[in-house]
C-alpha cells in the first residue's frame, strides 16, 4: 500500500529527526526535534478510533461524496472534517488525511516547536523558517524540478495535494497535482480534492483556480496538468536545482 513514497526522501528539513509510523491504513512521515514515535502512534490511534466510532453511528460520514449536515455535538475532529467538506462541497472523508495529519502534528507541538507531518501528500507543518516543498506531479515536467516556497509563519498551516494520476485516493479528475494552502489542514485537503476533481484537461485549470479562490480560508493554489500550471495566492513557485 505504501510502496510509492520515495518522494519523502526529498523533503527532509535540516535539524529535524525524521521517522515513519504506520497504524492500520495510516502511514505518516513525521519530522520533529526528536523522535516522538510513541506519542505520534497514540495520537493516530486516538484520531482513528474517534473517526471509526463516529462512522458506526453515522455511516454516511464514510460514504457520502457530498457534504453532510452537522448533527450537533460531536468530537472536534469530526466537526472540523464536516466544516471543511461543507466549504469545499465534497464528502467529509475528503478531509480525513489532512485532519489526521493536523491532529497528530498538534499533539506533538508541546514536545517540539517545529513539526512536519506528511500523510500521503497532505502536510501539516509548524516551522519558524521558510520552507520549500518539492512538487511531485507524475510525468509533468514540473515534477521534482519545481517547488512551492512558503514564507515562515508564526502559526501552523496545511499544504495538501490531490492527484488524479498518482496515489490511491479517489479523484474524478485528471490533474497531475492540485495543491492548496490553508491554515486548516482538513480544509486544504478537502479543497485540493474539489479542485483536482474539476481538472480533466488543461483548459480547466483557470476555472479550478477561480473556484478555489472563492472558498473562505484558501490562501494559495497550485494546479498542474502536463506542461500547464496555474498559480495563485500566498506562495511562490521556485526552480529546484539538481
Amino acid at each position: 500500500m505504501f510502496e510509492n513514497r520515495t518522494y519523502r526522501q526529498q523533503h527532509q528539513k535540516k535539524g529535524l529527526a525524521s521517522f515513519d509510523i504506520t497504524v492500520k491504513e495510516t502511514n505518516l512521515n513525521i519530522q520533529a526535534m526528536t523522535d516522538l514515535t510513541d506519542k505520534a502512534i497514540k495520537a493516530v490511534l486516538t484520531c482513528r478510533n474517534t473517526i471509526e466510532t463516529y462512522i458506526k453511528l453515522c455511516p454516511e460520514f464514510a460514504t457520502s461524496l457530498a457534504p453532510i449536515k452537522n448533527p450537533g455535538p460531536a468530537p472536534r475532529i469530526i466537526n472540523d472534517m464536516i466544516e471543511a467538506a461543507t466549504l469545499a462541497n465534497v464528502g467529509p472523508m475528503a478531509a480525513v488525511a489532512g485532519a489526521v495529519a493536523e491532529y497528530t502534528g498538534k499533539s506533538l507541538l508541546a514536545d517540539s516547536y517545529e513539526v512536519l507531518v506528511e500523510n500521503g501528500g497532505d502536510v501539516f507543518i509548524k516551522s519558524d523558517a521558510d520552507t520549500i516543498f518539492k512538487i511531485y506531479a507524475a510525468d509533468s515536467p514540473f515534477s521534482m524540478t519545481s517547488g512551492i516556497l512558503i514564507k515562515k509563519r508564526k502559526t501552523p498551516y496545511g499544504l495538501c495535494t490531490s492527484s488524479g494520476t498518482l496515489g490511491h485516493s479517489k479523484s474524478f479528475g485528471k490533474a497531475d497535482a492540485a495543491t492548496v494552502l490553508c491554515d486548516s489542514c482538513p480544509l486544504a485537503d478537502a479543497v485540493a480534492t474539489k479542485l483536482g476533481n474539476r481538472v480533466k484537461k488543461t483548459s480547466d485549470i483557470k476555472d479550478a483556480v477561480d473556484a478555489g479562490k472563492a472558498i473562505p480560508g484558501v490562501q494559495g493554489i497550485v494546479i498542474i496538468k502536463g506542461e500547464s500550471i496555474g498559480l495563485w495566492g500566498d506562495l511562490k513557485l521556485v526552480k529546484i536545482c539538481a
